[in-house]
């Protein structure tokens, strides 16, 4: 027969007597991790700086390696459009616990292929507001 150990704690009441009760597990907490974003927008700075100095042949090579579609290689280094200061906002973001993301890569993507950096930043200020 097994015996389990079992931790009680007393306390008193109001009226003298004493209490017995049985302590809450903890519940383990998670880790605070980077948001996908900013892990994908540090990616493509190193895959744009990779394919600048020649590391790498092309976005073809890139995919060969790394087991994705050249499409998905393209989607990850046109990160690299927005205007430098959406950059440097999306890499300085903070380690969360959330497990919804407060930006979606598509949406981010998609001011991603603006061709004007104003326009970017408008849009970037929009989603900011509306994902605080």
């Amino acid at each position: 027969m097994s015996h389990m150990k079992v931790k009680f704690e007393t306390s008193a009441s109001s009226h003298g007597r004493k209490r017995v009760s049985v302590p809450k597990p903890k519940m383990p907490s998670v880790p605070a991790k980077l948001p996908h974003i900013t892990k994908l927008m540090a990616l493509a700075i190193r895959l744009e700086h990779l394919l600048a100095t020649g590391q790498v042949k092309d976005q073809a090579e890139i995919a060969r390696v790394a087991g994705i579609t050249r499409a998905r290689v393209t989607q990850i280094i046109n990160l690299t459009n927005l205007a430098p200061d959406i950059q440097q906002a999306i890499l300085d973001l903070e380690p969360t616990t959330d497990p919804v993301p407060h930006f979606r890569e598509r949406e981010v993507r998609t001011i991603a292929i603006m061709p004007n950096w104003e326009k970017q930043r408008v849009a970037w200020k929009r989603l900011v507001k509306r994902n605080p």
